[in-house]
């Protein structure tokens, strides 16, 4: 297929993007003297709470200054908001000020507020702008936007994004859409879930329409964590690259480049701490810890919500601070994975991406659609613990069911040998349900569902 010529931009910001680390450390230290003293001055949360810790602001000054200071939690913001606070103590700009309010899913309870104001808008903007170009987006690319429209902000930041890049915007705000648009828009492509994406590809060979002969160049994953495995599975459907995002309404947006080997950090707008389980002490480069997030303001900027050692209660690790391929200088790290999606049987963690990348064998995928859901039962005091694995089968009766289970089970114990001996012991036990197409109990769930659920 013929498609037009695409212009190239290397870098939205490249001086920002391609600082010296030592240029860098400097503006990252110089934002988090002018963000604590904003904070102080402007948060009524932040106000109370330096003067409750004995924290005299002028004091944090450098990034291991930061690590001085207490960490707060989802928990923290829902605590200074309605119901169970008159105001929302975070907001930190007059009401006049507030652009935009927004609110967090609300998956892990009730959603919390954040109020932007312009500047935030700019500066989120920025960060999907920077993620766009480092992919290879460019003026004349037309760009699906499969994420929800509404309250959550990814959706309407990559929009703002894209104006700056000149990229044309289709927003569908789902997934399931004519298969028109691919045919008469030509976009060259589209940011959604994996799963998503999946079922889409799925769609459109039912229609006779094959993803690897379409207009799409590459595709834009984000809003779960992932396994490799599913994401070679769903490059391999579309015949494309596939591009990992990890965006949140506290502010992260990170993005992974061309380089694929990790999701780069635009540290001059947020800076990321990483902790151990305990978040007591600073991990080392390479080790996996919890992500403790602070908003970073340019001097003279303001914001509506703002947030100093933040315990996001996701975890990854840095991968480098050196260089990169790509040219850009800025940190990466792993594909950040969801704290509350790991889970741990005879003192051993596995997260729902170990149960991921099980299901998305290679060898798995000549029988099964890449759905999945899986529960744990049981507990040490009923002498064992079950985890019950379904998947979705493209024909039931032609599934080779035995080479299913032995795919998963090789991929699931490879790192975990403390599990595989329970296993063997009969004290950890995973059973396997082979269903056909819909027949999950997530697709009876309105909302995004858990695909691993503790039911112990």
């Amino acid at each position: 297929m013929i498609l037009e010529v695409v212009s190239v931009i290397v870098f939205f910001n490249e001086k920002i993007e391609t600082m010296s680390r030592g240029d860098l450390d400097s503006l990252i230290e110089e934002r988090i003297r002018y963000t604590v003293k904003y904070a102080s001055e402007n948060s009524p949360f932040y106000k109370k709470w330096f003067k409750e810790h004995g924290i005299n602001p002028s004091d944090v000054r450098t990034h291991e200054d930061l690590r001085e200071l207490p960490i707060i939690s989802g928990k923290t913001i829902r605590e200074y908001q309605p119901p169970e606070s008159t105001d929302f103590q975070f907001r930190s700009v007059d009401w006049r000020e507030v652009f935009t309010l927004h609110e967090t899913s609300g998956t892990s309870g009730t959603p919390k507020a954040f109020f932007l104001t312009w500047q935030d808008w700019e500066r989120y903007a920025e960060k999907y702008a920077r993620s766009f170009v480092s992919q290879g987006f460019g003026p004349g690319d037309r760009v699906v936007v499969c994420a929800s429209y509404g309250m959550n902000i990814g959706a309407n930041t990559m929009t703002l994004a894209a104006r700056e890049i000149g990229i044309t915007i289709i927003p569908i705000g789902k997934c399931t859409f004519p298969s028109r648009v691919i045919k008469n828009y030509k976009p060259t492509g589209i940011v959604g879930s994996v799963f998503k994406l999946l079922a889409l590809a799925r769609q459109m060979k039912n229609e006779n329409i094959l993803p690897q002969e379409s207009s799409i160049r590459r595709l834009v994953v984000g809003g779960e964590s992932f396994a490799d495995e599913s994401r070679a599975y769903l490059a391999e459907m579309w015949g494309c690259q596939v591009y990992n995002t990890y965006g949140s309404t506290e502010g992260t947006m990170c993005g992974e480049c061309t380089d694929l080997g990790g999701l780069h950090v635009p540290e001059d707008l947020v800076h990321l701490d990483i902790y151990d389980p305990a978040l007591k002490n600073f991990v080392r480069d390479g080790d996996c810890g919890r992500i403790v997030l602070t908003t970073l303001l340019p001097v003279g900027g303001k914001s509506g919500t703002l947030l100093l050692n933040y315990d996001t209660e996701d975890t990854t690790a840095v991968i480098t601070r050196k260089r990169c391929a790509c040219g850009r200088t800025h940190m990466k790290i792993m594909n950040p994975q969801r704290e509350s999606e790991t889970f741990w049987v005879a003192e051993t963690p596995f997260n729902r991406v170990d149960v991921e990348r099980g299901v998305f064998q290679r060898e798995n995928m000549e029988y099964l659609t890449g759905e999945y859901e899986a529960f744990l039962y049981g507990g040490d005091d009923e002498g064992e613990t079950i985890l019950r694995v379904s998947v979705e089968c493209l024909d039931r009766d032609k599934c080779d069911r035995k080479a299913v289970e032995e795919n998963f089970l090789r991929t699931f114990f490879r790192y975990k040998p403390l599990l595989e001996q329970v296993h063997a012991e009969g004290m950890f036990k995973i059973i396997f349900n082979f269903a056909g197409l819909r027949d999950l109990e997530l697709y009876r769930i309105k909302g995004r569902p858990k695909r691993l659920v503790d039911r112990r």
